[in-house]
């Protein structure tokens, strides 16, 4: 962690309503006048593509399973380099995962293969991360200890699966038993990847639907945020003013001492007025820091 370089990430599997939170932080940063480097976890990637796709048909044929969420296809070293190096200096380099053709023209280069590396803009406040391993710890790499402010992005786990299953088949034109073998091919990955990076967030925002999501691979669409509930649990967080929020948000209640349930209506609301304080609040120690005098000794 640096009070001097913060780092600010948001992590969740693709789906979970990261996009949502990016939003309303980049409205945030905009209110606080914070200038940001964004980085987004496709970067880190270990393989294009096509590599990839060779990767997993050859795992499948040697009874294997390899997926994005686990630390084969995942550059966990150069994730955790580039955040030392920003909390300490400041500065860095990356390079762009790029996802579609559009993304890709402008470099002369097909979709899913990467850009060279490049400079982090440079005098930036914050930098900020959102992808599916913002809070990874291994063995050998520990990310989560380098992030000043780590948000969890989490639907309930049936949620997240009719959130794939629709996004793959309407989107990406899969078939739904292609997608729920792509699932059960990656659970390894993602129990022990994904899911321990929630008990290490500061803050967890987790969507409940309230509608019956009991058998994730029969929906037909995605349950509304009108149609559910937000969890909003806080960790090591002090001063934490559940009264304002609670009258702020109408609808809400506390579940229990640290946990806050709003509307999921409600979902971009609370995101601002809980994450602005907290961001406000690195930005001050960083400029604190920053405006400090040298102190003269005595001769």
């Amino acid at each position: 962690m640096s009070q001097k370089h913060p780092i600010i990430a948001i992590t969740g599997s693709s789906g979970a309503g990261t996009t949502t939170t990016t939003n309303a932080i980049k409205h945030i940063f905009r209110s606080v006048s914070a200038n940001a480097a964004f980085i987004e976890g496709d970067s880190f990637h270990r393989y294009t593509r096509p590599e990839m796709d060779k990767l997993k048909r050859d795992a499948l044929q040697e009874g294997k399973h390899i997926s994005y969420f686990g630390q084969e296809a995942n550059d966990f070293a150069a994730l955790e380099a580039l955040f030392s190096r920003y909390g300490e200096y400041g500065d860095g380099k990356i390079r762009r995962y790029l996802h579609t053709f559009d993304d890709a023209v402008p470099y002369n280069q097909l979709p899913g293969t990467f850009t060279p590396y490049q400079d982090l803009e440079p005098n930036t406040d914050v930098l900020f991360y959102e992808g599916l391993h913002g809070g990874v710890v291994t063995p050998e790499h520990d990310v989560a200890k380098h992030v000043d402010l780590l948000i969890g992005m989490v639907p309930i786990i049936n949620l997240e699966w009719i959130q794939k299953l629709i996004r793959d088949t309407n989107e990406r034109g899969h078939s739904r038993e292609a997608v729920m073998t792509s699932i059960v091919r990656s659970m390894d990955d993602y129990i022990n990847h994904i899911t321990p990076q929630f008990s290490r967030t500061h803050i967890n925002f987790q969507r409940v639907p309230t509608v019956d999501t009991s058998n994730p691979f029969s929906a037909k669409d995605i349950p509304s945020l009108d149609e559910s509930f937000v969890v909003i649990r806080f960790r090591g967080i002090d001063d934490v003013n559940f009264p304002y929020y609670l009258h702020m948000i109408d609808g809400s209640f506390m579940s229990r001492m640290n946990t806050l349930v709003v509307p999921g209506g409600k979902m971009g609301l609370a995101m601002e007025l809980v994450l602005t304080p907290l961001i406000k609040d690195l930005l001050v120690k960083k400029r604190a820091i920053e405006n400090m005098a040298p102190v003269e000794l005595p001769i």
